[in-house]
This record gives structure tokens, C-alpha cells and sequence, in this order.
């Protein structure tokens, strides 16, 4: 890429980070992924992300292709982290199968510090499993 086709932004990692997708993305792709980010980014702007209520796969027949939710993902990253160096990476979590998430290069590369965050998950997989029955006992709602 020469100097002229490296896209500027307004100096935002995440601008730029978009910048690179709509060159290096198919168009009805990036529209995808546009689509999805575009509320998201609007509410970090406003300071009002915790707010704001999404999933990445819906289980809907409309789901987004894995590579645009992983691109989502590492867009809303770059939004909150201000860093360009996140990747999506898979644990295999033992009591919840493959977990996708973010995170940046250095812990991707980190097979203790990967270990620790798979047992966080377990962790909170067992509490959350714990609370649901819970919840079920006391005749509450176990949709959390």
C-alpha cells in the first residue's frame, strides 16, 4: 500500500481501523459490519455503552458471517481501547466449548495468562449456573 492509499482518519485508532476494512472488505461485508457498529460507536461516543444492548450472533437466520462478528468485535475493541493490536482468539473452555474474545497481542500470545482467562469463564460459567437454579427453585426467571 503505497503512501497515498493508507487512509486517514480523524486521527481515532478506530477510524482508521475502519479506514483499513472498507479497502480490505468486500462491500457487502463492510455494510454488514457498518451496520452492526455504527450504534455501537454512536453510544461510546455519548457515553452511553452501558445502555445499549447487542449480540453478535442471534441465533436469527440473518446471522452475521463469523469473520464480520469477529471484525465487529475487534472494531467495538479498538473503539473502547484505543489500541490496534486486539485479536480474536478461541479457548476451549471445558464447560462451555469454544469461546471466542477479544483481547491484545501480547495475552493472545500468553498461554498462562490464556489459561488464567479460561479459568475466569469457567469460574463465572459455574456461578451463573449456580444462580440459575437458584433462580429456578425460587420460581424466578432463569433467563439471565
Amino acid at each position: 500500500m503505497s503512501d497515498s492509499e493508507i487512509p486517514h482518519g480523524d486521527g481515532r485508532p478506530v477510524d482508521v481501523y475502519l479506514d483499513l476494512l472498507r479497502i480490505r472488505m468486500d462491500t457487502d461485508d463492510y455494510r454488514l459490519l457498518m451496520r452492526v457498529v455504527e450504534p455501537v460507536l454512536q453510544a461510546i461516543d455519548e457515553e452511553r455503552l452501558s445502555s445499549l444492548d447487542f449480540a453478535l450472533d442471534s441465533g436469527a437466520d440473518d446471522e452475521l458471517p463469523q469473520e464480520v462478528r469477529d471484525e465487529v468485535a475487534l472494531v467495538i475493541a479498538t473503539a473502547v481501547t484505543g489500541r490496534l493490536d486486539n485479536e480474536v482468539i478461541e479457548l476451549d473452555v471445558d464447560e462451555t466449548g469454544p469461546v471466542r474474545i477479544v483481547t491484545d497481542a501480547s495475552t493472545a500470545s500468553d498461554p498462562v495468562r490464556l489459561g488464567e482467562i479460561a479459568d475466569y469463564i469457567k469460574e463465572r460459567h459455574r456461578q451463573t449456573e449456580e444462580l440459575r437454579g437458584i433462580a429456578e427453585v425460587s420460581g424466578l426467571p432463569t433467563d439471565f
